[in-house]
């Protein structure tokens, strides 16, 4: 690992505890890691809570074999629980994720102070892009806009050069949120840059190109039949098989469901990296997430799955109704155009 690698985990650690979580004396940070997780992370963030008067608990556990529900059996699970419950902030950070398992879910529930942030196992580079160099108070009037608006509209329908044409309705039942880099208070914290929506169930038809896929084949560029809220079919040759036998292995008819849509508004993000904590942050892309969803989101059961995968579609065109709010990847509504400017203004200065 270089010096640069350091001093990238350094200034995103600093960032990320003092002003986006905003850690006060004597809070206990706790850090979850296993042996797929990035160490220079780790230390700079247990440095970054000391720093700042927290007390930092790193929580290395095995990598599981499987992430979310189906890595239950791989955990220590009555010990990590019952620590999370107790801890004022829990930085999520292995390489084979807890969120979504009984594990997150009590933390969750329970542990009415937790101010939870999933980084998975980004490197130091993405971490410095994602979360530094822009302004926190116009992000967020920017992903409230775009949230407020499509909170108005009864139809989403995105597209792309790739082929993706799909839409969805929308139910204001479900959640729509935000992720701007504001983790003071308690919440579901991912990483800053976009407006998430959780689809009408069974509303989302037409065809998903995926540009980055979670446990597909790299570089293959496959295409999800969308009917009625379910993948009907996966299309694109070796790589299409592969992923179909990965959804059978799992044998519930909820992995192949639609979870959640989320509306990719990083500055710091303008291309894919193939990291895909940062490659579902994309700016005017978007990305899909399948399988569980959190009765948070979807009350008042949610959507049980052993798993949940996410794909992301870069520069797309993005209609509510008949407003366009992105055209190739490009903002061009006016009133979101102006916030821009100021967001990148901000992040030039």
């Amino acid at each position: 690992m270089t010096k640069a690698q350091h001093k990238l985990a350094a200034k995103f650690s600093k960032v990320l505890i003092e002003e986006m979580f905003q850690l006060k004396q004597g809070e206990t940070v706790a850090i979850t890691a296993d042996s797929g997780s990035n160490k220079i992370v780790i230390d700079a963030l247990t440095e970054a809570t000391k720093n700042a008067g927290g007390i930092p608990l790193v929580m290395w556990i095995p990598r599981a074999k499987e992430e979310s529900q189906a890595g239950m059996k791989y955990w220590p699970s009555k010990a990590l629980t019952a620590a999370l419950c107790n801890v004022d902030v829990w930085i999520e950070a292995q390489s084979m994720v807890i969120l979504y398992s009984d594990i997150w879910e009590t933390a969750m529930d329970e542990n009415k102070a937790l101010r939870y942030l999933i980084i998975a196992d980004s490197t130091p580079e993405s971490l410095e892009r994602v979360f530094t160099g822009y302004s926190v108070p116009i992000l967020k009037t920017l992903l409230n806009a775009v949230k407020d608006m499509v909170m108005r509209c009864n139809t989403v329908r995105i597209t792309s050069k790739n082929g993706t044409d799909v839409s969805y309705d929308i139910d204001l039942n479900y959640a729509f949120d935000i992720d701007d880099g504001d983790y003071s208070q308690p919440k579901f914290g991912t990483a800053p840059g976009f407006v998430n929506i959780v689809p009408k169930l069974d509303s989302m038809n037409g065809v998903i190109v995926f540009d980055h896929l979670q446990n597909a084949e790299t570089g293959s560029q496959l295409q999800f039949i969308m009917k009625n809220g379910k993948i009907v079919d996966v299309v694109g040759g070796k790589g299409a098989e592969n992923f179909k036998e990965y959804l059978a292995s799992f044998g519930d008819e909820n992995m192949y469901k639609i979870s959640h849509n989320m509306i990719g508004l990083n500055p710091k993000v303008t291309s894919l990296s193939g990291e895909l904590v940062e490659d579902e942050r994309i700016w005017g892309g978007v990305d899909f997430g399948f399988g569980h969803t959190s009765a948070m989101d979807m009350p008042p059961f949610g959507q049980m799955a052993k798993s949940h995968f996410d794909g992301v579609v870069a520069e797309t065109s993005i209609y509510f109704d008949k407003m366009q709010i992105t055209n190739n990847g490009n903002i061009c509504h006016e009133q979101l155009m102006l916030i821009m400017e100021n967001l990148l203004t901000a992040e030039n200065a």
